[in-house]
C-alpha cells in the first residue's frame, strides 16, 4: 500500500508539472511547443506502474488524448470545466431556494432567464441592462450568441458600454 501512495504521489507531481506547462502554452502558443507538449503527453500517459488502478486510469486518460489536447490546436479553450460546473451549481441553488417551478412553461422561462443572466455575467454585461435593451427594442447589445462565438475565437467583443 505504501508503494502505491508513493507511485500516485509521483504521478500526480508529474501531472501537475505538465498542467503548468499547458497553462504557459495558452499564454504564448506556438506550433513547436504544441508538438513538444503532445509528445510529453504521450510519454506521461504511457507510464506504467505496479499499481493496477493507477495504470488503468492513466490508460483511460491516454485514450482520450484527442479531446484532452484540443487546447494545443485551440489555445482559447479552457483547460478545465469549472465554468460549466459553476453554471450547474447556480441551477441547483435556485431549485433549492425556489422549490422548483409549477409548470413546464415556468421551467422554460426560469431556465431562459438563468441562462441570460449567467451568460451576461460571464461577458461582463449587466443582465438588467441587457434585458432592458431587449424589452425597449434599442438593441445596443449584440445577441449573446455572437458574444459567445467571439469569445470562443479569441476576438474582442463588441463595445457594450
Amino acid at each position: 500500500m505504501l508503494i502505491h501512495k508513493e507511485q500516485l504521489a509521483l504521478f500526480r507531481q508529474q501531472y501537475w508539472q505538465y498542467y503548468g506547462k499547458l497553462l504557459k502554452f495558452k499564454k504564448n502558443p506556438s506550433e513547436p511547443l504544441a508538438q513538444s507538449l503532445s509528445d510529453e503527453f504521450d510519454d506521461l500517459f504511457s507510464t506504467t506502474t505496479n499499481y493496477y488502478d493507477l495504470d488503468q486510469r492513466i490508460a483511460k486518460t491516454k485514450a482520450k488524448n484527442e479531446e484532452l489536447l484540443l487546447v494545443l490546436k485551440h489555445p482559447e479553450l479552457p483547460l478545465h470545466n469549472n465554468l460549466s460546473e459553476n453554471g450547474a451549481r447556480v441551477q441547483k441553488r435556485r431549485e433549492d431556494v425556489s422549490l422548483h417551478t409549477k409548470s413546464a412553461k415556468g421551467t422554460k422561462a426560469k431556465d431562459t432567464m438563468m441562462s441570460i443572466v449567467e451568460t451576461c455575467k460571464k461577458h461582463g454585461i449587466s443582465s438588467y441592462k441587457f434585458i432592458e435593451d431587449r424589452v425597449h427594442g434599442t438593441f445596443r447589445f449584440p445577441p449573446l450568441a455572437d458574444l459567445i462565438r467571439l469569445k470562443a475565437t479569441g476576438q474582442k467583443p463588441y463595445d457594450t458600454s
